[in-house]
């Protein structure tokens, strides 16, 4: 079903809303993959907060138009599910996720921080920790001096507070 004018024109306004707020644009071939297969896809997508969206090619280019995923465009070829998000690492986990698990979806290329990304590139940015497990790390890492010198205090508390403990039962016996 092709979409007339102002369908169009729709269409680009809603995905140049969602690249003006996204940190990510991943991109792959989904050639192969059955309406049951790229309904678990979406439904995935939405539930981590993904805007995923077939689109034509044309369409895309001009949604990102002007913005930092305009250097992905010379990827813009072939049938194509465009993936943008906020958290800079939740289209490309989506992506490369569900592709693991069907091999009929074929990470293309995509785009964070104004560069270009080739697959290898979107793998890698799947590959790292969401916000809540880094922002967890870096707690246990400010936790860890603060805890060992707790457990030196302590120690050196234990050891006085037993030597002096005992020196008075010393002392009388002298």
């Amino acid at each position: 079903m092709s979409l007339n004018r102002n369908e169009k024109a729709d269409v680009v306004a809603e995905v140049q809303a969602q690249a003006a707020k996204a940190q990510t644009l991943a991109l792959a071939e989904y050639r192969g993959l059955t309406v049951a297969q790229l309904d678990a896809l979406r439904k995935n997508a939405r539930e981590k907060g993904v805007y995923l969206h077939v689109l034509k090619n044309t369409l895309a280019r001009r949604a990102v138009a002007g913005t930092p995923f305009e250097v992905a465009e010379s990827h813009f070829v072939g049938p194509l599910i465009y993936g943008f998000s906020e958290d800079a690492i939740a289209a490309a986990k989506v992506i490369a996720e569900f592709s693991k698990a069907n091999d009929k979806l074929v990470i293309k290329a995509g785009a964070y921080g104004g560069k270009a990304l080739d697959a290898d590139g979107v793998k890698a940015l799947a590959s790292v920790p969401s916000k809540e497990v880094l922002l967890a790390q870096l707690l246990g890492l400010l936790q860890t001096p603060v805890s060992g010198l707790a457990r030196v205090l302590s120690a050196v508390a234990e050891k006085r507070g037993g030597g002096a403990a005992e020196a008075p039962a010393e002392a009388p016996a002298a």
